[in-house]
């Protein structure tokens, strides 16, 4: 409709990781992954998630970390004052909630014998179409998936995260809320069986329903060429019934505890997420500032209630070393950052 307000989506900015050790988890994903590009770390309260984390204000600590050669990022997230609570029971694909991350590479083979030398926990052989699992220190799950999209090659052969895999309990429902609400609405694939993928995970032979849906319009915004295209699978357990990986739980303990997309529009995204009848559970209104990074974000749950956080970022650190930061407010928030201001970014990459 002529006139229509929208916002915009740019990418997966970050998917959240609980766990109980940053330090750890973090060099995992760094020297394995590429993870090694910082845009914050800090510690404060979590003082506007309290519908998640049992009603009481919860200190943690975060970090925010990148892959140069592109794809979304990591917010690896600890509580610091509370013992945290793992799951009861194994998790497996159809379980509601984010069950395995999708992190991409350059050249699966390599890929392949790379985490093979490094003794990484590898869950199945490479599929036909270019991917295979494993599982992180923890117990995580992650497809390694070929790609074609690149910001940069220049570090390693794996890039940042381009999706992840949701369990839902009625595809039709979730299919209208990523992809009538968020506009993912093209469908890649739309297979129900058997799969081998799952099966080396589970040792189960279980029924499933899974769905790959991606955005059939352009991404904008200003980091949208360094996070690249999103690819979202819902999977859909037929043959038994599937568990909330975070009942019982706060957000925050392990496991992946957030999709999180950096978009344009708040306001108007915020509209018509009240309007569809997911109105945001949290929202930090005007702004929040990690020190090194500021913007304004906001929760929203699915129908299963897998949490989807949005960012809209307003201050983001290009060369914290010499205190060179952007402010995006002051520029066309639909217009890619230019690509040599974005590898700046990389110039604050840990290296052993």
């Amino acid at each position: 409709m002529k006139g229509e307000k929208k916002f915009y989506i740019s990418g997966i900015q970050q998917v959240g990781i609980g766990n109980p050790n940053l330090k750890k988890t973090w060099d995992y994903y760094r020297k394995n992954f590429g993870f090694d590009t910082p845009v914050f770390e800090e510690e404060a309260e979590a003082a506007l998630m309290l519908n998640y984390t049992g009603g009481n204000v919860q200190k943690r600590n975060a970090a925010l970390c990148l892959n140069m050669n592109g794809g979304g990022g990591l917010e690896i997230w600890q509580f610091t004052e509370r013992e945290v609570l793992w799951p009861t029971e194994e998790i497996y694909p159809g379980d509601f909630g984010i069950h395995s991350l999708k992190i991409k590479c350059i050249d699966i083979e390599k890929a392949y014998s790379h985490c093979k030398e490094r003794k990484l926990k590898v869950l199945s052989e490479i599929r036909e179409n270019s991917f295979f699992l494993l599982e992180d220190l923890f117990g995580n799950k992650i497809e390694i998936r070929e790609s074609m999209d690149w910001f940069s090659n220049s570090n390693g052969i794996f890039g940042g995260v381009f999706g992840v895999a949701i369990g839902v309990s009625d595809m039709e429902k979730s299919l209208k809320f990523y992809c009538d609400l968020l506009g993912f609405s093209e469908v890649v694939s739309n297979k129900k069986g058997q799969f081998d993928d799952f099966n080396s995970w589970t040792g189960k032979n279980e029924n499933y329903h899974r769905v790959i849906i991606e955005k059939s319009t352009a991404y904008q915004g200003a980091f949208s060429q360094l996070l690249g295209p999103v690819q979202l699978e819902l999977v859909q357990c037929l043959s038994s019934k599937p568990k909330k990986i975070f009942k019982n739980r706060f957000w925050g303990d392990p496991g992946f505890i957030h999709l999180c997309f950096d978009v344009v529009a708040m306001d108007v995204l915020k509209e018509k997420c009240e309007s569809e009848g997911h109105p945001f559970t949290v929202d930090s209104a005007n702004s929040f500032d990690m020190g090194e990074a500021a913007g304004r974000f906001s929760y929203v749950e699915d129908p299963d209630g897998t949490l989807i956080e949005f960012v809209e970022t307003q201050k983001v650190p290009i060369l914290k070393k010499v205190g060179w930061y952007l402010n995006l407010e002051k520029r066309n928030p639909l217009r890619p950052l230019p690509r040599w201001m974005i590898r700046t970014m990389g110039w604050s990459r840990i290296k052993d």
